[in-house]
């Protein structure tokens, strides 16, 4: 039966009076409507699925804004809801929890292994950056688990419960709720192996049978045992789950009837004091089993967990499992993290603690409002990570601030040596962009590609950079050669008469070099000038009233990212200038084309033609194309004309692109330095009053 819209709500205000009932309303029916008719494979309107899991999160006693998440996580990925719509409705924390718990929805698990399995668990937790976020989707998951008998084909139950088993029984361990954990794992392990739940499950049934309720009796000892002793405890027994016997004789290797602890008791008490007197009392009573006493309180578990435990000879043959823990202890214990929205934690020694959930549970403590809460909860343990995936699936853990170039490297060197940039989501970006947590990055590769040195200046990983600068190194002397060489071709096309290896040979022996890729990098690095090879190839010839026209050298490459040498010219549709955010264009027997980043002309481009280049520290002037309306009015062209001449802007070329009675629009092509210098001539257009309007076109 689904829980009733003023059940849910009374759930909610019965531990929470000032919880936005008229939040919840919303929700609930917001909800039902959006699911329309959809149904479960059990037949049941989908509507009920939201429902029971916000039910679920209502035992944890969570506060309005989970709920409401809860009940509607899953309109956005299953109807035609939009977040624009939940963050109109339901305001922007909630939309911010309902995106979070989609976004989780969409990972395809691959727990084939335990390598991708860890992966996983690490990147849920990365990408909850709210611990609500995780809360509704453990909670959405054992809802699954509980419905998933109703599922027609097996290899999809067995995948589900495989998935629960390797993904999300760890990681609600891993946050410390041991309830969730204990439920999945029964849940999966049913499905998992069936024909040894049911023989666990069998024989826990003939035993208890045979012993006539043993857990009551050695429930009802222990009471009075601590009651006589001072101490007002709260005892409850079980049975240990199917799951746990099943892992301990496959651990073991035992059988069955060869386990002896599996009844597990629990002492609960008022203070830290009272669990170890506790403790003292029992092992008074009953002989301890060695090696099975842990003491959790002054050592906690890495995930906050605090408790006595101990294994006693009951009855002289039944060895019995106790925990002691206080009444807070037992709240972190159950529901980890999550408890701290309803109780409030025992003051913790700070050196024991793990400092992820030490910095929390003070959060929640402390905090006054929602909204200060949701400032600071952040899942502390990967906050300097994030995980992106290859198209294939595969997860890339990467640090805070990686780029596509990074992404590339750690997928395999040759893909990071071959890229020319990038898909993020399905969207072209440069190779400086950075990756945010969740993309799905595609490399775009051609293998006539190879590192450039700007990619330094983006690139965050230590592989990357390494390879970088390792390709850089070994191709930087033949690149460096090879423009000596071209240098050198010019200086000897100067020289009067041809010469042979001869005079080059006996010119190193002068200018004291090793071989001829050391004066090709001399001459290239302009640690040697064209008089110097001159005279050392023909000595007298730089000097005295015959001396030889030295030749001219060109100007410096003004463009990062590309080879020295390599012909550029400057796109004629979006005239880029320094300053621009630009790329490069390669086609074949072209010079490469120099494109603004957000030139339309790119969507035509092939993936495989782009090239990541930007402008060079010497790079100045360039030809930028200006809109400008004027008044219909005699001396207004004239007047812009001057205004350009005295911001030192050099007019090319002016067309009259449309004209009316009260305006007329021109373009103008301008020579000017760079970005700075065009803004400052835009807004000195803006300001005349012969202009009505100036942009770049």
């Amino acid at each position: 039966m689904v829980l009733r819209q003023y059940e849910l709500v009374d759930r909610v205000l019965s531990y929470d009076p000032e919880a936005d009932e008229a939040l919840l309303n919303r929700a609930y029916v917001f909800s039902l409507q959006a699911h329309g008719s959809q149904k479960r494979a059990s037949g049941d309107p989908y509507f009920s699925h939201p429902i029971e899991v916000a039910g679920i999160l209502t035992d944890l006693h969570l506060d309005d804004e989970t709920i409401a998440t809860a009940i509607l996580h899953d309109t956005i990925e299953d109807t035609v809801a939009t977040p624009e719509e939940i963050l109109s409705r339901f305001g922007p924390n909630v939309a911010r929890l309902v995106d979070g718990v989609t976004k989780l929805s969409k990972i395809e698990a691959q727990s084939e292994n335990e390598r991708a399995a860890e992966n996983l668990r690490k990147f849920l937790l990365a990408m909850s950056d709210d611990i609500r976020v995780l809360l509704v989707k453990l909670a959405d998951r054992l809802h699954n688990m509980r419905t998933l008998h109703h599922i027609p084909k097996a290899e999809k139950r067995r995948r589900i419960a495989r998935e629960t088993m390797d993904i999300y029984a760890p990681l609600a361990e891993r946050i410390g709720m041991y309830e969730f954990m204990k439920e999945m794992q029964t849940l999966a392990f049913r499905e998992l192996e069936p024909d040894a739940h049911e023989s666990i499950v069998r024989r826990l049934e003939a035993l208890n049978v045979a012993g006539e309720d043993r857990i009551a009796k050695i429930g009802s000892g222990l009471k009075l045992l601590l009651s006589r002793g001072g101490i007002d405890a709260e005892i409850s027994g079980r049975e240990k789950h199917p799951y746990s016997i099943w892992k301990k004789m496959s651990e073991r290797h035992v059988s069955f009837e060869q386990l002896s602890d599996i009844m597990a008791f629990r002492a609960t008490v008022a203070t830290e004091e009272d669990c170890y007197r506790a403790l003292g009392i029992i092992h008074r009573r009953w002989p301890m089993v060695p090696g099975r006493f842990k003491d959790y309180i002054s050592t906690p578990k890495r995930n906050g967990y605090r408790s006595l435990h101990t294994s006693i000879i009951h009855a002289g043959d039944t060895r019995v499992e106790i925990q002691i823990r206080t009444r807070a202890m037992h709240a972190q214990a159950e529901y980890g993290l999550a408890a701290h929205w309803a109780y409030k934690q025992d003051k913790v020694r700070p050196d024991t603690q793990v400092r992820w959930i030490q910095d929390l549970v003070e959060i929640l403590d402390n905090a006054d409002s929602a909204e200060e809460l949701l400032e600071h909860t952040r899942m502390a343990m990967y906050q300097d990570r994030i995980f992106a995936f290859t198209p294939k699936g595969e997860l890339i853990q990467l640090p805070k601030g990686a780029t596509p170039i990074d992404f590339a490297y750690a997928v395999h060197t040759d893909l990071g040596d071959q890229s020319v940039g990038a898909k993020i989501n399905g969207r072209v970006v440069p190779l400086r962009t950075e990756i945010q947590q969740g993309d799905q990055v595609a490399i775009l590769r051609s293998k006539a590609q190879h590192p450039q040195e700007n990619w330094l200046n983006f690139a965050v990983t230590g592989k990357a950079r390494a390879a970088i600068r390792r390709h850089l190194r070994h191709k930087e002397r033949d690149e460096t050669v090879a423009l000596g060489r071209k240098l050198f071709d010019d200086i000897v096309a100067h020289l009067p008469v041809a010469i042979g290896e001869e005079a080059v040979d006996a010119a190193l022996v002068r200018l004291k070099l090793d071989d001829q890729d050391a004066l090709m990098d001399a001459i290239a690095g302009q640690r040697l000038d064209d008089a110097q090879v001159m005279e050392a190839l023909m000595p007298g010839s730089t000097t005295g009233d015959d001396a030889l026209p030295l030749p001219t050298r060109r100007e410096p490459i003004s463009i990062k990212g590309l080879t020295p040498g390599v012909a550029f010219t400057l796109a004629d549709c979006c005239h880029p200038i320094p300053g621009d955010r630009i790329v490069g264009v390669r086609r074949p027997g072209a010079p490469i084309a120099v494109h603004q980043i957000s030139c339309e002309q790119l969507h035509e481009v092939e993936d495989d033609d782009w090239l990541d280049i930007g402008w060079g520290a010497k790079a100045e002037g360039g030809t930028a194309r200006l809109a400008v309306t004027l008044k219909n009015e005699p001396g207004a062209l004239g007047a812009v004309a001057t205004l350009l001449g005295q911001h030192k802007a050099n007019i090319l070329n002016i067309r009259f692109d449309t004209s009316d009675t009260t305006f007329h629009t021109n373009e103008i092509d301008l020579e000017v330095r760079d970005v700075a210098h065009l803004m400052r001539l835009i807004n000195a257009l803006r300001a005349a009053d012969a202009v009505s309007g100036a942009e770049r076109a």
